[in-house]
């Protein structure tokens, strides 16, 4: 690595850790200011007692996608994870910005597109929220109209189908191209729909499915690479 690149790296880890120090913060601070304010400061054993069920779903899924969506996002995750809406927006930006710039995953440039994609994307978004708290009231009689609440629940269903087609047609990984990947994702989705069927529905627990099927699909690409059913070849 050059020392303009390490140069790069550094300042945007930097900014990075700063960045979601600021942000968490902020979303500490602020709900303990009004508490102050109003003389309503809860007690540590009800803070506790009321966020331990959300805490034992959230942890989890939050480890998991900090795991799975940092190596694709590269230095793009700090601004990820503090703006939110990581899944639904800022992951299908991402891939599409280096799909369409040839700029592959676990390169300098996909890195810096991604970078790209990802500010570009939180600041749309902020401007879509603020338009939408304008024109909620106009908006209510559409949005609450039944056709647009069934095409509403289909939207991150396509989003992650397109994603994932996107991604098992494409073989390449940085300037490496990888043969028969998708071998190893067949195994662990086929436990978790026979799990989701006939053990119990993993709706809510997406976090713990990730956690198990993470590790398990590196165990998996890794045997098979030894077996030789999947292949790595550096591009010429």
């Amino acid at each position: 690595m050059t020392n303009d690149k390490k140069s790069y790296f550094n300042r945007a880890h930097r900014l990075g850790r700063i960045g979601t120090i600021i942000a968490i913060l902020f979303m500490i601070g602020i709900p303990v200011v009004v508490c102050f304010i109003y003389d309503v400061m809860p007690t540590f054993s009800e803070v506790f007692t009321t966020a331990i069920g959300l805490l034992a779903v959230y942890v989890p899924t939050a480890l998991s996608e900090v795991i799975s969506y940092t190596p694709m996002l590269g230095t793009a995750c700090y601004i990820t994870f503090i703006t939110g809406n990581v899944g639904n927006m800022k992951i299908p930006c991402a891939l599409n910005a280096m799909e369409m710039t040839d700029s592959p995953l676990g390169t300098e440039r996909g890195d810096t597109v991604s970078a790209i994609a990802v500010s570009v994307s939180s600041m749309v978004t902020m401007i879509v929220i603020a338009i939408g708290v304008v024109l909620l009231v106009p908006l209510q009689p559409i949005l609450e109209n039944p056709t647009v609440q069934v095409a509403t629940n289909y939207m991150l269903p396509a989003l992650f189908g397109s994603m994932v087609v996107t991604n098992v047609a494409n073989s390449k990984s940085g300037e490496y191209r990888i043969k028969n990947r998708i071998l190893t994702m067949l195994a662990p989705m086929a436990c978790i729909i026979a799990f989701d069927y006939l053990v119990m529905p993993i709706k809510g627990k997406e976090g713990y499915t990730m956690i198990v099927t993470i590790p398990l699909t590196i165990l998996l690409a890794y045997i098979m690479y030894k077996l030789g059913i999947v292949k790595v070849e550096k591009e010429d």
